[in-house]
């Protein structure tokens, strides 16, 4: 961007994503305010200038055209949100708040109500990609939201985004990421139980992911899948606790519209197997760990 007059970018949570997602703004000229529990992690964005850390939520929101959160769940955003010195007390009218975290879809249009309230706008927009995509401003972003507050952020988000999907109301992008999440972590689960089953019964897993890799079966989740379980490399970028925590979110969404659901609560039920055996801050592949050890 070369608009002489960008907005200032007030910035929750700087892990691993976030981090990178802020490292890509400041490459671009934006004028950063930031937060994170991980001081370390604020003062490396310090460190490259044209940033400020302002010592709560409120002061933050109040520096800030457009604040943007990263965060981990719809508990951590709410209590961002609502806390005494957090960012509902100290937002301006005019500007928008945008949650890149995958939380849950009711939580979204309520905080969203309560923004409009006040006269700020309000876009979910969680991501696609890796970390590394974030640094160099190629992630995919869904966003939703009302369409005149989207067309607004729409020029920063390009510049964090390779492909920016508009999806529509409020919500629709948390919805949609959540209906991603359960099938990628749904597959991942079967595919390395798959690979589990093939070590147990003495079938060599390679010669298993040539077979099924010349299906329709074949996909980047099993190349991952078959990464770990066959050659050790575990290279997806997803820990299981935040996929229990995803497709937990998705069960509660769905119990919300009134319907079922067993198979995600199949998948569920693994995970959580698997977080409670250690295997939390694995990555979701890791999971063939668990699989290979389950026993009747």
């Amino acid at each position: 961007m070369t608009d002489t007059k960008l907005p200032t970018i007030g910035f929750i949570g700087l892990g691993l994503m976030g981090g990178n997602m802020v490292e890509c703004l400041q490459k671009n000229g934006f004028q950063l305010n930031v937060m994170d529990l991980d001081k370390d992690a604020v003062a490396t964005v310090l460190s490259r200038g044209n940033a400020s850390a302002p010592s709560s939520a409120k002061e933050l929101a109040e520096a800030s055209d457009i604040v943007m959160l990263c965060l981990t769940t719809s508990d951590v955003v709410e209590n961002m949100m609502y806390a005494e010195d957090g960012i509902l007390a100290g937002i301006k009218e005019g500007s928008v708040v945008i949650d890149f975290g995958t939380s849950i879809p009711a939580s979204t249009r309520k905080i969203g109500a309560d923004l409009a309230a006040k006269g700020v706008g309000m876009i979910d927009a969680p991501l696609g990609r890796t970390p590394a995509h974030a640094k160099d401003g190629l992630l995919n972003i869904m966003a939703a939201g009302d369409k005149e507050t989207f067309e607004k952020v729409k020029p920063v988000l390009d510049v964090q985004g390779e492909n920016v999907f508009y999806l529509g109301a409020l919500g629709t992008g948390h919805t949609t990421k959540l209906i991603n999440n359960f099938l990628g972590m749904t597959t991942v689960c079967a595919m390395s139980q798959a690979f589990a089953v093939a070590k147990l019964s003495g079938i060599d897993g390679q010669q298993l992911f040539d077979i099924m890799s010349a299906g329709p079966s074949n996909s980047p989740f099993m190349q991952f899948c078959k990464n770990y379980a066959v050659d050790g490399v575990s290279d997806l970028g997803f820990s299981i606790a935040n996929a229990n925590k995803d497709i937990g979110y998705f069960v509660e969404m769905v119990n919300d519209l009134g319907s079922k659901t067993a198979i995600a609560e199949g998948t569920s039920a693994n995970l959580k197997a698997a977080l409670d055996a250690g295997l939390g801050e694995g990555n979701v592949p890791e999971i063939f760990d668990y699989f290979l050890k389950l026993e009747k």
